[in-house]
């Protein structure tokens, strides 16, 4: 929050304004007693909710930590407790995790013990999700009322409001998997009289949380709008109610530095996190500006999509449909500047992802180029393989290394390619070929140098809008880089940040460089006539793997 001069707000400001604030106060309220149950703005958000004719869908972006659940549990229970004659119905409640949900029905059950309406014990069930792959079920929360109707609490799988009615309460909603899907899944409830409420702490300006806010903002949907900060929450009660829950006495030099320790703790994410204020990417990992910066490398990108029945047709059908692409690929590679080194990245697809290849040229200051992109689509695994070594044939003097996708059936083009160039799995055996086994580790230790290769200019890619978005789909999942489960894209078209992956499986090989060099025995095989010591050819080319120590930031290589 900043003053009329747009400067930030001191602990000496807030105090002067807190006091002047509540000594303009009529001296009638200090003997009011305690104060309402419910604090202004979550009493305003109850009270909008009400009528559900005239706010049949609500979004709140808010601060943390503001009561503003508590508030809306309190609704839950006045909207279930009713008799359909009075406008009751389900709530369901939605969040990114199951702590909150269990947070959420117990401030229910306390609602309703003090609104003394019939309800039953809160208890735990199992609910039917109805999942399209089996008869799973998810562990869920509710609480019957003698109304008829309940409140229940749900996943954040949009599978799970299918032939519901009712409100829905999604929480913090900007933080749960495909948030565009649960609000459309969520939106349906409007046709037959139901209500939705979608609140949260901001998580970047293109979460589709932010936007839906952008689209209300400027009349593009008909829905309605709150917004609550943390300056106008203290201003509203917040800090005094707190003080009177730890039973301490509220003063506004006690709120000033109360407020200057929260600011303080969330840093440079205040702004977002207790002002409502979007950073520039909505968790994304990567923002598009600096992708784009990026993108400058005037390399060969091909793609090869083969049809589905490419299986079945005969072999000079196959022939006529696989030989253009591999005649453009030679030409491709036949065009590579050998004079750099060269690292290769992999990832493998073969029914609802692509297989991906990034090829980088690592200049003499140490810059990543892309010399090299292609895309597989429904290609069988033999050819893929046949395309795989043509790359790494042409290239393997150069070769510093290649990393491979070897998960699931990647594996088996990581073998066949291990067979040729030798394997490496982890830190085990001796050659050119990594076979990575994606695991959070994995991601959390090499993700960040590949963020800093794009903040410092250290990598040139080659400019593509898939690619774009391939990156763009990165996102902090517990603090780790990572793709999220979700595809995007048309039908049969989708994308699962495949590029993303095949970039960084490129980048991190090309830091796990080994090095080839020839070297002679402590002794010779025999002596020359004047004594000098000589070798054998089979031993001036004994060659093998050699090791570094541990400590020494060195890479194998072959001796």
């Amino acid at each position: 929050m900043t003053t009329a001069t747009g400067m930030p707000v001191t602990e000496a400001d807030w105090v002067r304004q807190r006091r002047e604030a509540t000594e303009a106060m009529p001296k009638v309220l200090a003997a009011v007693g305690l104060p309402k149950v419910l604090l202004p703005y979550q009493a305003r958000a109850v009270s909008m909710l009400d009528s559900v004719r005239d706010c049949s869908a609500l979004f709140i972006e808010k601060s943390r930590r503001i009561g503003l659940t508590w508030g809306l549990a309190a609704y839950a229970v006045l909207r279930a407790g009713r008799q359909r004659t009075a406008g009751g119905m389900d709530v369901m409640y939605i969040s990114y995790s199951r702590e909150m949900t269990r947070e959420f029905i117990d401030a229910c059950a306390m609602w309703a013990r003090a609104f003394s309406i019939a309800a039953g014990a809160a208890e735990e069930c199992l609910f039917d999700q109805g999942d399209e792959e089996g008869d799973k079920s998810i562990q869920a929360f509710r609480i019957r009322f003698a109304s008829g109707f309940e409140v229940l609490a749900l996943s954040s799988a949009p599978r799970g409001l299918r032939g519901k009615q009712g409100v829905v309460i999604v929480d913090e909603a900007a933080f749960v998997d495909n948030l565009a899907e649960l609000i459309k899944a969520a939106m349906a409830f409007l046709m037959w009289g139901g209500q939705v409420v979608i609140c949260s702490t901001h998580d970047g300006v293109d979460n589709p949380f932010n936007e839906t806010i952008q689209d209300i903002l400027a009349g593009r949907v008909p829905y309605r709008h709150m917004r609550i900060d943390f300056d106008q929450a203290l201003q509203e009660g917040l800090y005094q109610r707190i003080s009177l829950v730890k039973g301490e006495e509220w003063t506004p030099e006690g709120e000033a530095e109360w407020r200057q320790k929260i600011v303080s703790f969330y840093g440079d994410g205040a702004d977002e996190e207790l002002f409502c204020v979007p950073s520039a990417s909505s968790g994304a990992w990567l923002p598009g500006p600096l992708i784009e910066a990026r993108m400058t490398a005037d390399a060969p990108l091909l793609r090869l999509e083969l049809p589905s029945d490419y299986m079945q047709r005969p072999e000079a059908d196959q022939k006529a449909l696989l030989d253009p692409f591999m005649e453009e690929l030679a030409e491709a590679i036949a065009g590579l500047d050998m004079a750099p080194q060269f690292a290769f990245g992999f990832d493998f697809g073969r029914v609802a992802d692509l297989s991906v290849v990034s090829l980088l040229a690592i200049e003499a200051r140490l810059k990543r180029r892309e010399a090299l992109a292609l895309e597989m689509r429904n290609v069988p695994g033999k050819e893929q393989k046949r395309i795989v070594g043509d790359i790494l044939e042409h290239v393997q003097q150069s070769l510093v290394g290649a990393a491979f996708d070897a998960t699931g059936m990647g594996w088996t083009v990581a073998e066949d390619m291990g067979r040729k160039f030798g394997l490496r799995e982890e830190d085990d055996g001796a050659g050119l070929v990594w076979a990575i086994k994606f695991s959070e580790e994995w991601y959390r230790l090499q993700m960040p140098p590949l963020k800093t290769a794009f903040e410092d200019d250290l990598i040139a890619l080659i400019p593509d809008a898939e690619h774009l978005s391939d990156l763009r789909m990165m996102r902090l999942i517990r603090g780790i880089p990572r793709v999220p489960p979700h595809r995007e894209g048309g039908k049969g078209k989708r994308r699962h940040g495949d590029y993303a992956i095949a970039l960084a499986l490129a980048h991190f090989a090309s830091r796990m460089r080994w090095a080839e060099f020839g070297y002679r025995p402590v002794q010779a095989s025999h002596e020359s006539a004047h004594g000098e010591m000589t070798m054998t050819a089979e031993e001036d080319t004994v060659r093998g793997w050699w090791k570094p120590p541990l400590g020494t930031g060195l890479r194998g290589g072959i001796v």
